[in-house]
C-alpha cells in the first residue's frame, strides 16, 4: 500500500492537528499491540484508511475518515494492567469521551470512534462508509500487528 507524495501530502495536512497534540502524543506511552505503541497503530489504521478510500474510490469524506481513524483508540490509559479484562467492551466509549472534550467531535466522527471494535460492540454499529472503512482497517492492522510484532521472549 503506496500514497503518492500527493496523497502524502494531503494526509499530513489533514492530520497535523492531531500529530502535535500533546493529549494524543500521550498514545506514545501505550502498547497496543505486540511492541507496536497506540499512536503508531492509530497512524496505521489512518494511513490504511485514507489508501483503501483513495484506491478503490470508496467516496468517505477524508476530514471525518481521517479524525476517526486517528482518534478511534484515544483512550490514554495502559490497557495490558489497567482494564482487567473489559478493553475491547468499554475503550471506544473512553476514547470517544476523550475525543468530545478534547476535540469537540461530531456525531459522525464519534460514530467511527464508538463502532470501530464491533461486532464485539455488538450495540455500536458503524452507521457510515467512514465507520465501515476504519471498522475493518483497524481489524487488518490490528491482526498484523498482533501476529508480525510480538515482544520477543527474554
Amino acid at each position: 500500500m503506496k500514497l503518492t507524495l500527493q496523497e502524502q501530502k494531503h494526509l499530513d495536512s489533514l492530520l497535523e492537528k492531531y500529530r502535535t497534540d500533546a493529549k494524543v502524543l500521550e498514545m506514545k506511552k501505550y502498547i497496543q499491540h505486540g511492541r507496536i505503541t497506540t499512536y503508531d497503530h492509530v497512524e496505521s489504521v489512518t494511513y490504511v484508511c485514507y489508501w483503501l478510500n483513495k484506491r478503490f474510490h470508496l467516496g468517505a469524506n477524508e476530514k471525518i475518515l481521517v479524525a476517526g481513524a486517528f482518534l478511534h483508540d484515544f483512550y490514554l490509559y495502559d490497557w495490558h494492567t489497567d482494564s482487567e479484562g473489559w478493553h475491547g467492551f468499554y475503550h471506544p466509549g473512553i476514547a470517544c469521551n476523550n475525543a468530545v472534550k478534547h476535540f469537540k467531535i461530531n456525531k459522525h466522527v464519534q460514530n467511527i470512534i464508538k463502532s470501530h471494535m464491533w461486532p464485539l460492540t455488538i450495540t455500536a454499529v458503524p452507521f457510515c462508509r467512514e465507520s465501515w472503512i476504519v471498522c475493518m482497517a483497524d481489524k487488518y492492522v490490528s491482526t498484523k500487528e498482533t501476529l508480525f510484532n510480538r515482544k520477543r521472549a527474554g
